[in-house]
């Protein structure tokens, strides 16, 4: 191990993840060498690892600790529902309370006109899920060529074959001969990186004309949905230009294709509204939801599926899909609780009016900054491009690293903040206070300021 442990547990834990863990996104040999940080508490906006160093949660656990950690009402609920009835199935005509109470719940917060919601295990399994659902819709509607779904390129919609299929991230087509048949990719509307020299506005009508491109060069009889996220989260906190979302509108009311919004990362309130499709007016046929369903505490995804989409399936009669972990009693009153939360505490309101606004407000006094390109961010998202030239947004060399540099600052200086290639990405737990987002902010400069002295 690179760092020498004061705790033993540590590294105990460490040689156990060495001798038998296999962890998601990591590279094995640089595991090894360096051995996992262990997390062991959590508390609020805080976490603290087994060496006994507080560290602030700017990334919500992975987008989705929504109301913080430690919340006594979600562990209540949780153990409530495993005395009563810790599991049963949802298959063959059976359901339970917690689920139908938890179906209606999200019915009355997503935009109009979307009243089912399919459960799921995560958001991997939910674009699974949406996948064979809209294949299934166009051929009960006697059109079973329109399978073509079109996603866009660093978008992502889970690691599944079919979710990792959707996404458009090469790192990971790369590996398990993907994408799969019948799933294309436009470009992504990331001005900062790809806008050359046209202007915002520009470029974001030229990234919504891509689809319409793409529909007419596939043959709309062909294509069954497009597939976005609000804002793309893992790809680098990409918020389109203000032209995008009101012209992709456009091109999809021109066109017999369903529009599915991922709203896995954007969905209750991390826009400041209950879901990204009401921040943009986006109509969605269906919406892919997870993490903060839960808050992370129980994994726990689905499917909200409109009147339109379901009508035509409930009259074909069997959709033959579904998981064990469908609708979970536990996972579906925790979720039941975590709305609740959410609802009777203002929090979604709050971020909207107050704490956004303020975080909004805050990162960009790093623009300033002699390594920062741009700061972007909207509601309880945000991103910090790092360039060697400010002028031209001209990057580092890929060898240098820098966005895993200053990961590493951020790392040894009580602060999680994720590098996407040299963006610096955030979204801390919607809880989070001024106090807090004064910390989270003064910490990532520090680590800026560290990064750039390395450099």
């Amino acid at each position: 191990m690179s760092k020498q442990a004061n705790n033993p547990k540590t590294s105990q834990w460490q040689a156990l993840s060495q001798a038998h863990h296999l962890a998601p996104f990591s590279d094995y040999r640089q595991l090894a060498e360096k051995g996992p940080r262990i997390i062991t508490e959590a508390k609020g906006v805080h976490l603290w690892d087994s060496e006994g160093n507080k560290i602030l949660d700017g990334m919500a656990g992975l987008w989705c600790v929504a109301v913080g950690y430690g919340r006594e009402e979600l562990v209540e609920a949780a153990a409530q529902q495993m005395r009563q009835l810790p599991f049963y199935n949802t298959f063959f005509q059976t359901a339970h309370p917690p689920v139908l109470e938890l179906a209606h719940a999200i019915s009355q917060l997503a935009p109009a006109g979307m009243n089912h919601v399919f459960f799921t295990g995560s958001g991997s399994e939910g674009n699974d899920t949406m996948l064979r659902l809209v294949r299934h819709y166009w051929a009960c509607k006697g059109m079973p060529a329109k399978k073509i779904i079109i996603g866009r390129d660093n978008g992502y919609h889970g690691s599944t074959v079919a979710g990792a299929s959707l996404g458009g991230m090469k790192f990971m087509h790369e590996q398990g001969d993907l994408p799969i048949p019948g799933i294309a990719h436009i470009p992504q509307p990331y001005w900062f990186g790809e806008g050359g020299e046209q202007s915002p506005e520009e470029f974001g009508i030229w990234a919504a004309d891509q689809l319409e491109q793409k529909i007419l060069e596939l043959g709309e009889e062909n294509v069954a949905a497009f597939i976005a996220e609000p804002i793309q989260g893992a790809g680098g906190v990409i918020i389109p230009p203000e032209t995008y979302w009101p012209r992709i509108k456009e091109i999809l009311a021109k066109y017999d294709i369903l529009f599915v919004a991922d709203e896995v990362i954007c969905g209750f309130g991390r826009t400041g509204e209950w879901f990204g499709s009401q921040y943009y007016d986006l109509k969605p046929d269906l919406m892919t939801i997870a993490k903060g369903l839960t808050s992370g505490y129980v994994p726990m995804g689905g499917l909200i599926v409109s009147d339109k989409v379901f009508d035509v399936i409930e009259a074909h009669g069997d959709f033959n899909h579904g998981f064990t972990y469908s609708g979970h009693p536990v996972a579906a009153a925790v979720g039941l609780e975590n709305l609740r939360i959410l609802k009777d505490e203002g929090i979604v309101e709050r971020v909207k009016a107050e704490t956004a606004p303020y975080l909004q407000q805050r990162l960009r006094e790093l623009a300033d900054h002699p390594l920062v390109g741009e700061v972007r961010g909207l509601g309880m998202l945000g991103a910090i491009e790092l360039v060697q030239d400010k002028a031209t947004r001209k990057r580092y060399p890929s060898d240098r690293a820098v966005g895993m540099i200053c990961r590493g600052h951020c790392f040894n200086n009580g602060l999680i903040m994720r590098a996407v290639g040299d963006t610096m990405i955030i979204a801390p737990p919607l809880v989070i206070s001024r106090a807090e987002i004064d910390e989270l902010v003064e910490k990532a400069r520090k680590c800026l300021d560290l990064t750039l002295r390395d450099l």
